[in-house]
């Protein structure tokens, strides 16, 4: 399965359209978003989204009432600050990544083979022991000034980072 893996969007409606447009193109499965969406008029933007959407809200994120009710009715599954996904056999984590005594708990007892977050805006993959670690980098570029997000197989566990463009 191929899982498109995203974080850090904050209202760079271009840079949302761009990356769903990129999802929808490479016929991703299953799309994974780390929180950080900010605006409940952001989740309009998600609309031509063709794969399953879950995500998680982020430290920044304004009204989670409304942005909730809102991807709910698009169909997605936003589940509060942490989600377990089961994709292909694969327990993966779902966080954002500012909580840092959960993630570091998480990956000290290696209860999930993967570990998605976001939260530094800096793509980054590596192994935790038996745990595999992706951030997807940020969508908005914000921060870095290089939008990203990620494409991961559950087959061959590998991981691509994707810059996006406007």
């Amino acid at each position: 399965m191929i899982v498109g893996l995203i974080s850090d969007t904050h209202d760079h409606l271009p840079l949302i359209d761009e990356a769903v447009k990129q999802l929808n193109e490479m016929k991703v499965e299953l799309v994974l978003h780390a929180g950080d969406y900010i605006s409940p008029f952001v989740t309009e933007h998600f609309r031509q989204l063709k794969a399953p959407l879950i995500g998680v809200f982020g430290n920044n994120d304004g009204d989670r009432m409304l942005l909730k009710k809102k991807f709910t009715e698009l169909g997605a599954d936003i589940r509060g600050r942490f989600a377990f996904v089961n994709a292909d056999g694969l327990r993966i984590a779902l966080l954002h990544g500012d909580e840092t005594e959960i993630m570091r708990s998480l990956l000290e007892l290696e209860s999930h083979d993967v570990l998605v977050c976001g939260h530094t805006h800096l793509p980054k993959t590596y192994r935790k022991g038996n745990t595999l670690v992706i951030n997807p980098g940020e969508v908005c570029g914000y921060l870095s000034g290089k939008p990203t997000m990620s494409i991961f197989d559950t087959e061959t566990l590998d991981v691509k980072t994707i810059h996006l463009k406007v």
